[in-house]
């Protein structure tokens, strides 16, 4: 198997999942906004105050669309990332 098919398939579970979590939710719309808008503080607080902690994450496709679907955790996992 290709390895692009291989990621194009956990993202799309990834996906699902956050989709069924977030639409057994009591208040949807509230969960989703609130957890897109940390993801994307986390995201965009790394991005600038990570060189300080050694983490330098970039502001890319790849990581605004992980930390919008996946949040904060998403962010961590990158962070826990870099350094290794």
């Amino acid at each position: 198997m290709d390895t692009d098919i291989i990621f194009t398939a956990i993202c799309a579970m990834a996906v699902l999942i956050m989709a069924v979590y977030y639409t057994s939710r009591k208040r949807r719309l509230r969960c989703i906004l609130s957890g897109t808008l940390t993801g994307l503080v986390a995201l965009f607080l790394i991005n600038k105050y990570g060189v300080f902690i050694g983490a330098d994450i970039p502001v890319n496709i790849f990581n605004l669309s992980g930390s919008i679907i996946l949040g904060v955790p998403f962010v961590i996992c990158l962070a826990v990332l870099e350094f290794l």
